[in-house]
């Protein structure tokens, strides 16, 4: 969400809040990038916000209570109020649980065995879901188009365009079972809670071999997760950087540090395997 926009996405999530008995005097800004979510105080609820007009809350919305349903560990909404997408001012809130994180960081075995009760809740669920090849062919256009990524130099829009189409293909043929995912289940949407790890934003829920799943995590975690298919993951891993790639170059894209992250995605990529997972990336884009 652009900086313009935060103060006035705050006023309407904590007008939302007061409305429903929710005392929001102050918010906090916990991450801002596609949506903005914020701690509302002192009622301690997670608000998240879009602006009006974008499908996401609805969707995510609905998505979690299914999952919920399901037993998936997945991040609840506000319990207090009704589950529902709120307007205000041009955007829309929805309101869900903040969970105070845990002093610890969750460990690989733990954010495994998450991700499999995740996986196997799902396929519990009757939910429709594009399938993940369906994202491919979104960030294809993206790398094609110099009018969806202005920035992106001719040289490396041919790369990115022929490392996606070959990708696409190449995963395709290894013929895996797919199953309803997660779709970018990496680091920053799992949350350490005293309740044990917890998955949040829906939004890219997808239908693919949990290999892709899997790509977004630590390589450590893998190491975790049972009947892993090694020369896939290591597609999806590459498949992820170029994805990713072609998302920081999108027209608009509110990343943080967005450029930076493309140009090394473009870097890694050309370098060749082995192909660096996204919390690696995020140590050499975003150095401590």
């Amino acid at each position: 969400m652009k900086t313009s926009d935060v103060t006035l996405a705050i006023r309407a999530a904590t007008s939302v809040a007061s409305s429903l008995n929710l005392p929001a005097d102050d918010a906090i800004v916990l991450h801002n990038s596609n949506k903005l979510a914020l701690r509302l105080t002192p009622c301690d609820v997670l608000a998240r916000v879009t602006h009006v007009g974008q499908v996401v809350a609805q969707l995510e919305l609905e998505r979690a209570l299914r999952l919920a349903e399901a037993g998936c560990p997945v991040g609840a909404l506000e319990p207090h109020v009704d589950p529902t997408v709120y307007t205000r001012h041009g955007f829309a809130v929805t309101l869900w649980i903040y969970y105070d994180p845990v002093p610890t960081h969750v460990s690989p075995i733990d954010y495994a065995r998450a991700l499999e009760r995740l996986h196997a809740g799902m396929r519990t669920v009757d939910m429709a879901s594009p399938l993940f090849m369906d994202r491919i062919a979104e960030a294809e256009q993206v790398a094609a188009d110099p009018d969806l990524s202005p920035e992106l130099a001719d040289a490396d829009r041919a790369f990115l365009g022929s490392r996606l189409g070959s990708l696409r293909q190449t995963i395709d043929n290894h013929g895996a079972v797919k199953q309803l995912l997660h779709g970018e289940p990496h680091p920053g949407n799992l949350l350490g809670t005293k309740n044990g790890p917890l998955f949040i934003d829906f939004e890219t829920i997808c239908s693919g071999p949990v290999e892709f799943d899997l790509a977004h995590v630590p390589e450590a975690v893998c190491e975790h997760y049972p009947d892993v298919n090694q020369e896939l993951l290591d597609d999806c891993r590459q498949l992820v950087l170029a994805m990713v790639a072609a998302w920081r170059w999108r027209l608009g894209d509110e990343f943080p540090n967005r450029r930076r992250w493309g140009h090394e995605l473009l870097r890694s990529l050309r370098e060749g395997p082995p192909w660096p997972t996204l919390d690696t990336m995020t140590r050499r884009v975003d150095p401590l």
